[in-house]
């Protein structure tokens, strides 16, 4: 039999060499001769009427090329979920970073002289720059109630059963935003040929920006060709803004007749990239006296800023994790996005759920003081168990693992032992002898339980209809097909994994390359803990397919792997060797996107993290001790690849917890550098102790789970705890 082990162990990561050795090609690598370089004149008001843009008499306009809205060939759109963010401003400003001009010339120095020397004249109008303000509707941005997107989920009767209970515990949880501060900053290429246009660039997902551009520039979706480079990181921040700097690199490219390369520096990324929604969680949860919870009544809001982008999404993950993974009977969930003059918020690792999943768990310890129980308890006796109801209405079966997480975690991190020890220490402090110097340290230990739902919300894979293959190669490798990208989380490693153990051979013979909409199918986004769930699982179909035909040819089984790659070797030299699959919804499995009923997500990944901290209450300072992450996440592919994605993870949600704060003033981010804008180091990051537990997903052939969003849940409710 061929061999069946290509999963489960930490290969050579694949793109690894690259990065080390220097070898890996960025977009600002592209050969740089006979390229133009782009600039973005912005505005810095937050809402206007564009008056006149006017150009410095004194500048050399004659070195440069000037785009506006007025050269646009198509419709002045950003074509997403909705139809209404404009590429460039045409009559109005709806945020101080919106592009209102594009500038390109042959050096850096250049365009950044041209830039400074454009003035756009506009005539300011009233701005909404919190959510209070844009629910009030004195202002609308957007008719007829500046509401982007409405959810509203249902389970019992959540208003009668909170008149009943014993105790009725309210809450109100504030988060800010976060920028993604990925490694390398945004940037793209375009180019101009008798095909149409060439993109090249660092991005998340090349077939939102064949989509995202085809109607702005006027041709159709496959005169635009997308070809992704190395790219330094993403984390959601690469998903749909790519879009944006493409557009404007395109139309420059179009202007000049060459090829223009728009490259960010910190700054202006900083500014006018999309962030993690803030906004406001409101709780009000019934209880029984011994602690059971029975009913939850939860009022989400998001901030999605000037334009729809992704927020739709953003908020109904939010809203479907809201409740969390408990077994309430009675739950009402009403989310909303408003939208603001500040600029548009987007994706960012986890989508949503870090927000409602901070503040259900922050609030499940409030509950759990009022009724006098242990933090630890409350949540043990509610936890969702086998045949578990989700709010939405989702039967679990057996696939649930709340209670194990949970058990795990404790055990891990000692959290009983600790928590007796840290009170002990605490109360020690506070006896410090009147002669002895006041010792203001104090310690604590918290922890958070929560779920993670894996791929696109309820119907969402089946609207994609993903396609991904493989296709043999005369020196008797096997290429992978597929639209997914790598931005630093081990995809081409995890493709070649998946592809490997349905060929039942080594990964070694299996090649990965650049994401390119010319040659890839669309395998759908590199976003939603989708990867290795469904796309590695249409690889190993592929795989077992693609053997199937091998040998079918061949007249023979091909057991000896050498034998294998020979016969590959020899039908792919006379002729294509290629096939492809396609998703299939999996049976039994429903949605009602009307009434957000039904199965929300094919599967989910559960987890119980725990954190201990020390608190200086004189200075404020924080330093976080060490963390413990538990999950269970069906089936790990490449344990080294997944520790990873759980310490990055932890690491991000500790930044967003503790140290990451943007600071609004105008409707413009106030301190967008790396000196006032602070991420965690290695000198900030605690031991991360990460522990994996299998139950391998019985729809998945390989029987995987999400794990890329999973761990920036929890970090900050434990912090918080």
């Amino acid at each position: 039999m061929p061999r069946a082990d290509a999963i489960g162990r930490s290969v050579l990561r694949r793109e690894g060499v690259g990065k080390l050795t220097g070898d890996a090609v960025y977009v600002d690598d592209l050969p740089a001769a006979g390229v133009w370089f782009g600039g973005t004149v912005r505005s810095t008001e937050p809402h206007a009427r564009i008056l006149d843009i006017k150009r410095d008499p004194s500048f050399p306009w004659g070195d440069v090329a000037v785009v506006t809205a007025a050269d646009i060939p198509g419709e002045n759109v950003v074509s997403l979920i909705e139809d209404d963010q404009p590429a460039l401003a045409g009559a109005t400003i709806r945020h101080a970073e919106e592009a209102v001009a594009l500038v390109a010339g042959p050096d850096r120095e250049l365009v950044e002289r041209a830039v400074r020397a454009i003035v756009v004249e506009t005539e300011a109008r009233p701005a909404i720059l919190d959510i209070d303000d844009a629910l009030s509707s004195e202002i609308v941005l957007r008719e007829p109630d500046n509401v982007f997107k409405r959810i509203d989920i249902g389970k019992g009767d959540a208003a009668a059963a909170l008149q009943a209970a014993d105790i009725v515990v309210e809450g109100e949880y504030t988060f800010g935003s976060q920028e993604h501060v990925y490694i390398e900053p945004q940037g793209m290429q375009a180019e101009w040929t008798d095909d149409g246009v060439v993109i090249r660039g660092s991005l998340q997902c090349p077939y939102y920006v064949v989509k995202g551009i085809a109607r702005l520039l006027q041709v159709e979706p496959g005169e635009v060709r997308v070809v992704q480079h190395a790219t330094g990181g993403g984390f959601g921040g690469k998903e749909e803004y790519p879009s944006m700097i493409a557009a404007h690199a395109a139309l420059l490219a179009r202007k000049v007749g060459r090829p223009v390369r728009i490259v960010y520096d910190r700054v202006e990324d900083m500014r006018a990239t999309t962030k993690r929604h803030p906004g406001r969680v409101r709780h009000r949860t019934g209880l029984t006296e011994d602690g059971r919870i029975v009913a939850q009544d939860v009022d989400i809001v998001f901030d999605g800023g000037a334009y729809c982008t992704l927020s739709p999404v953003v908020l109904s993950r939010g809203a479907i994790h809201a409740a969390g993974p408990y077994d309430v009977e009675n739950v009402r969930v009403l989310a909303r996005t408003v939208a603001t003059n500040l600029p548009p918020f987007g994706a960012f690792r986890g989508f949503g759920a870090p927000q409602t999943v901070f503040a259900l768990e922050a609030h499940l310890d409030e509950c759990a003081s009022r009724v006098g129980m242990e933090p630890l308890e409350l949540r043990r006796k509610n936890a969702l168990r086998k045949n578990g109801v989700l709010a939405v209405g989702q039967n679990m079966g057996d696939d649930v693992s709340v209670v194990e997480v949970l058990d795990r975690a404790v055990e891990e991190s000692r959290y009983r032992e600790r928590r007796a020890e840290f009170e002990m220490w605490n109360a020690e402090a506070e006896r410090a002898a009147p002669d002895a110097p006041p010792t203001f340290r104090r310690r604590g230990i918290g922890l958070a339980l929560f779920h993670h739902g894996a791929g696109f919300t309820g119907s969402g894979e089946v609207v994609l209809a993903s396609e991904a293959g493989l296709r043999g190669n005369p020196d008797g490798t096997v290429t992978v097909l597929s639209a997914q990208t790598e931005m630093g989380q081990g995809t081409r490693t995890i493709l070649a994994q998946t592809a490997a153990e349905g060929l039942g051979v080594d990964p070694e013979m299996v090649m990965t390359e650049d994401p390119d909409t010319a040659v890839m199918p669309n395998s759908g986004p590199t976003v939603a803990s989708r990867t290795s769930m469904v796309i590695g699982g249409l690889l190993i179909r592929a795989g077992r397919k693609l053997r199937e035909k091998v040998e079918a040819a061949a007249g023979r089984a091909l057991a000896d792997e050498a034998g294998f790659r020979e016969e590959v070797a020899k039908q792919a030299a006379t002729g294509t060797l290629e096939v492809r699959v396609k998703f299939e919804p999996v049976p039994g499995v429903e949605w009602d996107d009307e009434q957000y009923r039904g199965d929300a997500y094919a599967t989910y990944a559960w987890a119980c993290y725990v954190t201990a901290l020390e608190v200086d209450t004189l200075t404020g300072e924080v330093e976080v001790i060490d963390v413990t992450a538990v999950q269970e996440v069906g089936r790990v592919l490449n344990p080294v690849l997944a520790a990873g994605q759980i310490e990055g993870g932890v690491a991000q949600g500790l930044g967003w917890a503790l140290l990451e704060d943007v600071v609004w003033e105008g409707g413009r981010m106030k301190n967008p550098t790396m000196t006032d804008y602070t991420v965690p180091t290695a000198m900030d990051t605690p031991p991360i102790r990460t522990i994996f537990l299998e139950h391998p997903h019985a729809r998945a052939p390989h029987g995987a789970k999400g794990i890329g969003e999973l761990p920036m849940d929890g970090p900050a409710p434990a912090v918080v705890n």
